[in-house]
């Protein structure tokens, strides 16, 4: 297995007013968001056709997401080949939370770290940017 984490896919934090923060980062930051959060995009160095994202999202100091960790912040790791990743990580005696689970923008599994932190892992599902000259 080369690669396991290719880049930050997400940060998270609990709060407790998301909407009202969520309208603040946008007026004074600038980052646009709807109640899922915002989405920074870019592309990869390897491959510059390839558009990737970074998700910024308040939650709810409420939230159960991030469970069983009881920080107040959870990250998103980009990563390749995820159910070998997991599989792997398990032999290596990591903590994996809860099953994988897979939707049509990509695959999520979570881990703990040794401090208690849960770690959201994600191998997406980017969408190629089209080259002007191909269509």
């Amino acid at each position: 297995m080369k690669k396991r984490v290719t880049g930050l896919g997400g940060v998270f934090f609990k709060c407790k007013n998301p909407e009202e923060l969520r309208n603040w980062y946008g007026q004074h930051l600038g980052i646009e968001s709807t109640q899922y959060g915002g989405m920074f995009e870019w592309r990869e160095k390897e491959n510059p056709n390839q558009v990737g994202t970074t998700a910024w999202n308040p939650f709810s100091d409420k939230t159960k997401y991030f469970a069983p960790s009881e920080k107040d912040y959870m990250l998103n790791y980009r990563v390749e080949n995820l159910e070998e990743l997991l599989k792997v990580l398990k032999e290596e005696g990591v903590e994996v939370v809860g099953e994988m689970q897979s939707f049509e923008y990509g695959k999520f599994g979570w881990i703990m770290d040794p401090e208690g932190n849960k770690i959201e892992l994600w191998e997406p599902v980017d969408e190629p940017l089209l080259d002007s000259n191909e269509g």
